[in-house]
């Protein structure tokens, strides 16, 4: 690259005045007796390397998970869960957030995805965030710490199947209304009904293990179908079915029932 003789003389003038302040060394002369100066060319390699930051994508889990789970629920880009897995159903719902808002369709939450989703949902409640299930259980009563005990507490909405202290099974469990609340209490199991039917509501009891009156713990297809969303009409319903046909299997007539807040 060929450089003007104008250029050249006052980077020599800027040399000199360099050397007679005791500055840096002059450069070094080239085959014409001309200073040789560096040319720097800022190609695309040369610049920094900036890679997209996602917060959550597919394979990841927890919380965070599920709390973008329920905000997509509100928007009505995802219909199950929130189950706090980012799985394959999450991801579809990311990327049809992100292609009718006109953002790069990744199916991955970017920091600019995260924030329009924010400014169009409100912070998901407790029982948004489970609305489906699988949130801790609750401490124990102390009355279910001996003997066989189906142990429900109605503030972690679970159910503990413990035998002398030890919790062998815990499921989400859901309970009656307001006007048909689950009674609070100490009871025991006195009839099993493997394909009950309610007589008063004309509608099914799958696995009912009767405790109080007409009240049972027994599998709701509602429960599994619309979560927290429902309720039943006094019993203790289970959605999972597979867990619920292993209690039923498990507990005997006269094991304890402790209902509790």
């Amino acid at each position: 690259m060929r450089i003007p003789g104008s250029t050249v003389a006052l980077f020599a003038s800027a040399a000199a005045l360099a050397v007679a302040l005791g500055g840096c060394k002059p450069p070094p002369e080239g085959a014409d007796g001309k200073p040789r100066y560096p040319v720097h060319f800022d190609t695309p390699s040369a610049r920094p390397h900036t890679t997209t930051r996602f917060l959550f994508a597919r394979g990841d889990s927890g919380t965070g998970v599920r709390e973008l789970q329920a905000r997509l629920r509100q928007v009505q880009w995802l219909y199950d869960g929130p189950t706090g897995e980012y799985d394959d159903l999450t991801e579809r719902a990311v990327s049809g957030f992100q292609a009718k808002r006109g953002l790069p369709r990744t199916g991955r939450v970017d920091p600019v995805t995260w924030q329009r989703l924010r400014a169009m949902t409100h912070r998901p409640g407790r029982w948004e965030l489970y609305l489906m299930g699988g949130q801790p259980a609750a401490a124990p009563d102390p009355r279910c710490l001996t003997g066989r005990v189906l142990c429900v507490s109605k503030t972690s909405r679970t159910l503990r199947w413990m035998i002398d202290g030890r919790t062998l099974t815990t499921v989400s469990v859901r309970f009656g209304s307001q006007y048909t609340p689950t009674r609070e209490g100490v009871f025991s199991i006195y009839w099993k009904s493997r394909h009950h039917v309610s007589t008063l509501y004309d509608s099914p009891m799958p696995y009912a293990m009767f405790f109080s009156g007409g009240q049972a713990v027994h599998y709701s297809y509602d429960f599994a179908a619309r979560g927290y969303a429902g309720g039943s009409h006094g019993c203790v319903n289970v959605r999972d079915e597979g867990a619920v046909a292993s209690l039923f299997a498990q507990v005997r007539n006269g094991d304890k029932v402790v209902v509790y807040r």
